[in-house]
């Protein structure tokens, strides 16, 4: 038997500290967060996704009384994206929670289907995108989506 080690290495930053890009990505998502429909849960959550080429899309989570069939901020914001611009790879991703009347202190977390998602997204153009989760006290950020999600399942693994 041998032991695995899985290491993820976070950033951790004022927004102060950010460049411009990076600031109006962070700006960007947490207005979307605006345009969240979540009467049950009410933690809304926006994300902005910023392409190579300099577009922006944003999204916000959309839930539903029956759950399973709402949708988070981070999944619509990148299928936006990739519908909108199929050819284009992914730079980074922003993702702002608001809830109680303010945003989180505390960066929030991609769920598990979005971490998914985002890695897809990653391993479809084969590059990394950059994700920055928002907080009032810290933003982290990410180099790649595989740093959120390692040891993942991936179209390569249909091959066998």
């Amino acid at each position: 038997m041998k032991n695995l080690e899985i290491v993820t290495r976070i950033s951790a930053y004022k927004y102060e500290e950010l460049n411009s890009e990076d600031k109006a990505l962070i700006d960007k998502a947490k207005e979307a967060t605006n345009l969240s429909y979540s009467p049950y849960s009410h933690f809304a959550v926006g994300a902005a996704v910023l392409l190579e080429d300099g577009k922006i899309f944003t999204g916000a989570n959309q839930e539903n009384a029956a759950y399973p069939s709402g949708l988070c901020a981070e999944r619509t914001a990148m299928f936006y994206a990739n519908a909108q611009c199929p050819n284009t790879a992914v730079k980074s991703i922003a993702i702002a929670c608001f809830t109680g009347g303010h945003f989180t202190s505390k960066p929030g977390s991609p769920c598990g289907n979005c971490r998914q998602v985002l890695l897809e997204t990653e391993h479809r153009f084969r590059h990394p995108m950059r994700i920055m989760l928002y907080g009032t006290e810290e933003i982290y950020v990410f180099e790649s989506a595989e740093s959120l999600l390692p040891h993942s399942f991936v179209d390569d693994d249909l091959n066998g």
